[in-house]
């Protein structure tokens, strides 16, 4: 990331910039607002406000999108308030550890890379998973099981129905946590908790695990599955998957996942592994991978 040191104290500028580019940031140090202006592309600011006869609002102006640090010699309107109003993002008070300033700079790179992750899963949410067109349109009781041969597809449902609903989902994978006594300390009653990988579970391990969740708002999802034995809960059963979801591009484990998944009731294992173009024995380690139990 590139720092522009905005400061016309040489050995303070070059002391902050030594200890900078030895943290691997690529620092530029400048002596006065005038010529920072010339600068094009700054990731973040170390702006001195002290600077005789230097207006430095321009600056903050031209580079709102950047990180700016104040660094003030007191605190009052002039030095903090005013220019944090017109967009700075902190301040420190001269004289100050290098340390403390580095807190500081960590603390806002992390939360600009924030909000650029949550920017996106905001565009990608919205643009890519939430259509009208695969709502959830039956009146529904919790917990709901939702089932198809597309995660893709569940998630959408369950996206779309917290998106109407203006839920927060809490996000759970039995993929990557098996033991589900782990999750029902952190199931809330006040969002939506959305379990993936209830197909892992044996059939024991479901209905105790459908008692211990009663009366929570949870949906989990069912990839491929058989689930009717399962009584007193709602199920809904998604056999028609999106043409835009099944014209997606899946990884290699994807692809085998789903196929065993979908045809498994089709083709005996000698036939399946063959058009799988792998042995028995893979697909039987194929099968442990993701938790799919061999149905009798």
């Amino acid at each position: 990331m590139k720092i522009l040191i905005v400061e016309n104290e040489i050995y303070l500028a070059q002391s902050i910039a030594t200890k900078l580019n030895h943290l691997g940031f690529d620092c530029e140090n400048i002596s006065s607002v005038k010529e920072a202006l010339n600068i094009q592309l700054v990731d973040i600011i170390l702006l001195s406000t002290n600077i005789a006869g230097e207006d430095f609002y321009p600056l903050i102006e031209k580079f709102q999108n950047a990180i700016i640090i104040l660094m003030i010699p007191y605190v009052n309107d002039d030095t903090v308030t005013f220019p944090l109003q017109a967009g700075a993002s902190d301040y420190i008070v001269k004289p100050f550890m290098i340390d403390e300033l580095i807190r500081k700079i960590k603390h806002f790179t992390s939360y600009k890379r924030l909000q650029k992750e949550i920017s996106f899963y905001k565009d990608y949410f919205c643009n890519s998973l939430i259509n009208p067109n695969y709502a959830i349109n039956t009146k529904i009781s919790f917990p709901l099981i939702i089932k198809s041969v597309s995660q893709k597809t569940i998630d959408t449902y369950v996206i779309n129905y917290a998106f109407v609903k203006k839920l927060s989902i809490n996000f759970h994978s039995l993929y990557k946590t098996p033991k589900f006594q782990d999750y029902l300390k952190s199931i809330s009653k006040q969002q939506l908790n959305y379990i993936i990988g209830f197909e892992t579970l044996t059939k024991d391990k479901r209905e105790e695990f459908l008692k211990k969740l009663k009366n929570a708002p949870i949906i989990l999802s069912c990839l491929g599955e058989e689930i009717e034995s399962l009584s007193n809960v709602h199920q809904i059963n998604i056999k028609n998957i999106p043409q835009s979801f099944e014209e997606d591009i899946l990884s290699v484990d994807e692809y085998v996942k789903t196929t065993i998944l979908k045809f498994e009731d089709k083709y005996p294992d000698t036939e399946l592994s063959k058009k799988l173009g792998m042995s028995r024995k893979s697909l039987w380690e194929k099968r442990k991978k993701y938790g799919i139990a061999k149905k009798k």
